[in-house]
């Protein structure tokens, strides 16, 4: 316990009140497994409180107080709290599930040794004690400061007698949030990885950031679209979680997407910062995070630099992710796209071995699938590697000519299919021609790829002078950055 002597602070603050539904009952019946899915349920609750700024002050065996520097985190952290215990509850009989009830409140706490004490706490506690397992109430100061900033809708309970309050206070409900909701059916995974790009948080409270927010997330989800071994969720049904508490492994069951890409737009007087993170939802593992500052005077240079960037970085992110994903499986349960994921390790350990071994697996895929065009490129490109250091032979060199060819005839409209055969024909069939038209077009398709200019660049530099083959370019064309690209472009004038 704090000592008297301990000096007290006063302060205004958003308080947060928290405690187990029938802890004593569920103690009763179980003490081990109780005390066991506390620990559990804690773990979730205090990293939210963490992650939304709050600080915890007081705990005492199933209650939790803290205090949060504004309502509109504390709502949130509220929010996400029973929504992730919720789903802690899925699948565990009624009788033993440990559900929460959390109250809000906003006002002057004392603060002394770290405890929080005062009017604050008491109605907090008392409004925490209306609620309904599962359930979050607020006090009417708290719901008056998250109007218009919390898309998630509220009840008014209307005047409740609060114990040793001395007046009624009007307190409000979060509609939907009980136990015994019936949650929609989770949709299927597309069989591509799939991905949701949620409406960015406007953090600087000015309503034309708003607007500026929109639309980078819609020249996202555009320059996205592109990639077109991507399934990318329409603006429409995204922007359903616009002014929403949402939770990052609901939206992926709703929505049927393994990733979800979201961010926010804060103004600090004329500059601009927006950052955004990768999150693969069933997990929520974050993937991939960064952030752009700008100027408020180069809006539109600085949307475009977002997007660019963006899109350039989640190809190469949620590539690896997939491949994590799919070499963690048992060989016998794979389709033809997991053997292609398969063969990726392999093929860009650029070893004569892996080499080959991803030539097995791409074989695989296109017996599979024998129309499965980004495989046929692939195992065309595999041998093009080969050629170039002497491993392959001329029948494997010829069979590589024509999956390439009939790749580009199944599908001309996917960037990295256009580029690998493009590729494949310059080198291995000097069909340079074609080659620049497939890149081309796979530049107009998505501009931002990497892998796409540094093959454009090696192209036309190695139609300039073939030597360049010797000097070992060509597979650096893996992932050539734009300034080799400008290097090699470059020669091709000279």
């Amino acid at each position: 316990m704090p000592s008297p002597a301990q000096p007290i602070e006063r302060k205004l603050a958003a308080i947060f009140a928290a405690d187990v539904a029938g802890y004593s009952r569920l103690m009763g019946e179980d003490e081990v497994g109780t005390m066991r899915a506390l620990a559990d349920h804690r773990e979730v609750m205090d990293r939210l409180i963490t992650q939304h700024r709050g600080r915890i002050a007081n705990t005492a065996g199933d209650s939790v107080l803290a205090e949060f520097p504004s309502v509109v985190d504390a709502v949130k952290c509220a929010v996400e709290v029973q929504e992730e215990l919720r789903e802690k509850n899925h699948g565990v009989p009624e009788e033993r599930r440990m559900s929460f009830r959390i109250g809000v409140h906003v006002g002057d706490v004392m603060v002394r040794g770290g405890d929080l004490l005062g009017d604050g706490v008491n109605v907090a506690a008392r409004l925490q004690a209306l609620a309904e397992p599962g359930g979050l109430w607020l006090s009417e100061d708290a719901h008056r400061q998250i109007v218009g900033k919390i898309g998630c809708p509220f009840r008014d309970k209307g005047e409740q007698q609060i114990k040793n309050i001395s007046r009624p206070m009007r307190a409000y409900a979060l509609a939907g949030t009980t136990d015994a909701r019936i949650e929609p059916k989770p949709l299927p995974l597309p069989d591509r990885p799939s991905i949701a790009v949620l409406p960015f948080v406007n953090l600087s409270g000015d309503p034309a950031q708003e607007y500026f927010g929109d639309g980078v997330v819609e020249d996202l989800i555009a320059a996205l679209t592109r990639v077109k071994s991507f399934f990318v969720i329409a603006r429409n049904s995204s922007f359903t979680y616009k002014s929403r508490v949402v939770n990052l492994k609901q939206v992926g069951r709703e929505l049927g997407v393994r990733y979800v890409l979201d961010g926010g737009i804060r103004r600090a007087g004329k500059r601009l910062r927006i950052t955004g993170q990768l999150v693969e939802a069933a997990t929520g593992h974050q993937l991939w995070a960064d952030k752009f500052d700008g100027e408020l005077e180069e809006t539109f240079e600085l949307q475009d630099k977002v997007t660019e960037n963006v899109a350039a970085a989640l190809e190469p992110t949620i590539t690896a992710a997939e491949i994590a994903r799919a070499t963690a499986k048992p060989t016998d349960s794979l389709d033809a796209y997991e053997f292609y994921l398969r063969a990726l390790p392999h093929f860009y350990s650029l070893t004569r071995e892996g080499l080959r071994e991803a030539q097995k697996f791409l074989s695989q895929a296109i017996r599979i699938d024998g129309s499965y065009a980004l495989a046929k490129a692939l195992w065309g490109y595999v041998i093009a590697l080969l050629a170039n250091s002497g491993w392959a032979s001329e029948e494997e060199m010829q069979k590589a000519i024509r999956f390439s060819r009939e790749a580009l005839a199944v599908n001309r409209d996917d960037p990295a299919t256009l580029r690998l055969c493009a590729q494949n024909l310059a080198y291995l069939a000097h069909e340079y021609d074609l080659a620049v038209v497939a890149l081309d077009r796979a530049i107009a398709l998505n501009p931002n790829s990497a892998p796409v200019l540094g093959a454009s660049g090696w192209v036309r530099a190695y139609i300039a002078d073939p030597r360049i083959i010797s000097n070992g370019l060509f597979a650096s064309a893996l992932s050539t950055p734009r300034w080799v690209t400008s290097w090699l472009v470059s020669r091709c004038a000279v």
